[in-house]
């Protein structure tokens, strides 16, 4: 489990996220979403260390974010941000070996090289794995990227905007991968979304984030509704039964 507990952090006297009070179970995926700026990737960065909090408190499976040492953590929890740009040429499987980094310290062993295998094969890289990141479409590299966390072998996967730049086929393909790996890998995948469909459909849990705060959790059966999403983006929404589910139009 995830929890937050009264977390908070000022930018300036009329810019601030929290007080954030939140616990994200384990287990399945979290799909975090709100309107732009509404703090999605700032919640998601403070949980993962890479953004401070100017008070409050976060937990990861009982471990307290500040006081973990960095290598324990990284044995915890893996993190995806948006900014992917690696200025050395590399190939998928090296890229995909940076996961490894917090078990092998660079010196991969034969464990280390089998991870590295799982993981590309489980994002069906494997026909790639020899290619350089620059030869690859933005879809394919994204699940370079993506291949690379889950090779860290983390209960915890955070990814902040994994559909980015990504087409409506490809963005579909990454969330059913993502899917698969919180039901058959056993990890509890936080990710930051944009489209509420796409949560809707894939995400056991959403959280909706609104000016800062957290104003809805729940099931996406309780969040997929005309009061609710009409509430959490300012706008006009009306939920219909799709083939596969609720779908949220705009107008």
């Amino acid at each position: 489990m995830i929890t937050l507990s009264a977390v908070k952090k000022n930018y300036s006297s009329d810019v601030a996220i929290g007080p954030v009070d939140l616990q994200i179970p384990s287990g399945g995926v979290t799909a975090l979403v709100g309107p732009n700026g509404a703090g999605k990737s700032t919640l998601l960065t403070m949980i993962g260390r890479l953004l401070g909090m100017d008070s409050g408190a976060i937990e990861i499976a009982g471990y307290d974010v500040s006081r973990t040492s960095s290598k324990d953590l990284a044995k915890i929890v893996s993190v995806l941000r948006q900014e992917n740009h690696f200025v050395t040429r590399l190939t998928v499987r090296q890229l995909v070996s940076f996961g490894r980094f917090p078990h092998s310290k660079g010196r991969l062993t034969v464990a280390d090289e089998e991870a590295i295998s799982r993981s590309i094969d489980f994002l069906d890289l494997g026909e790639l794995e020899n290619r350089y990141l620059d030869q690859l479409s933005g879809g394919q590299r994204q699940r370079a990227y993506v291949a690379m966390v889950l090779a860290q072998d983390t209960d915890y996967v955070l990814l902040d905007e994994p559909l980015n730049n990504l087409d409506m086929k490809h963005s579909a393909q990454m969330m059913q991968m993502l899917h698969r790996a919180a039901q058959e890998l056993g990890r509890t995948i936080v990710v930051v979304l944009h489209d509420i469909n796409f949560a809707g459909h894939y995400a056991d849990h959403i959280c909706a984030v609104k000016d800062g705060v957290v104003t809805e959790f729940g099931t996406p059966e309780v969040i997929m509704t005309d009061e609710v999403l009409s509430r959490v983006f300012d706008t006009p929404v009306q939920v219909i039964e799709g083939p596969r589910g609720p779908l949220a139009v705009y107008y």
